[in-house]
């Protein structure tokens, strides 16, 4: 994948946007209601967005690390070509009506945690620390700064797909976050907890 950089960023940005604006959803919803599961095997919303901060407390202080050398950077390249692995990752990532059931490491998944709305704070947050990264990374080379990815220290992503996997990621359970909402709505569950 080929794009120009500025309409990368402006793209990731309005991702970014996107999913605070869904996040909206979640905020006068009971405690009961964020950590309600379908069953023993899907997540409830709060674990969806635990899922996500686990995540963004790794990738949002690595990119900040690898961009911090470059701030001094003065030419911008017109275009980001994506990495092989990279535009592979962010593609796995992008929500679709054919969505590929993942495993998630187990550090990274949240089931039968004990959660509460600070989590949606915090996943809030980082949404904003991911808004000032792309903001900050406008004039920098988005193909030839790397980032190591979490799940392995010998593999890199050009920082252009690392912003990409991340953002798709968030909105891919955001998404799953709200089709939880959705079905809960659905169900017997004490309604009145259901905003």
């Amino acid at each position: 994948m080929k794009i120009l950089q500025k309409e990368l960023i402006r793209e990731l940005n309005d991702t970014t946007h996107d999913v605070i604006k869904r996040l909206e959803a979640f905020k006068n919803l009971s405690n009961d209601t964020l950590n309600w599961r379908e069953n023993d095997e899907k997540w409830s919303i709060l674990e969806c967005l635990e899922h996500l901060k686990l995540y963004g407390d790794f990738y949002i202080p690595e990119c900040r690390k690898r961009i911090q050398p470059h701030l001094v950077s003065s030419t911008t390249p017109l275009y980001f070509k994506s990495g092989l692995l990279g535009n592979y990752f962010a593609k796995m990532m992008l929500p679709s009506d054919q969505l590929k059931k993942m495993s998630s490491p187990k550090d990274k998944n949240p089931i039968f945690s004990k959660l509460s709305k600070e989590v949606l704070e915090h996943f809030e947050k980082q949404q904003y620390e991911l808004l000032e990264l792309l903001k900050v990374s406008e004039g920098l080379n988005l193909t030839k700064i790397k980032t190591g990815i979490s799940i392995s220290s010998f593999i890199k992503l050009r920082i252009g797909d690392t912003y990409r996997v991340v953002i798709y990621h968030n909105l891919r359970h955001l998404i799953q976050a709200e089709n939880v909402l959705n079905l809960l709505k659905t169900t017997d569950f004490q309604s009145d907890k259901v905003a």
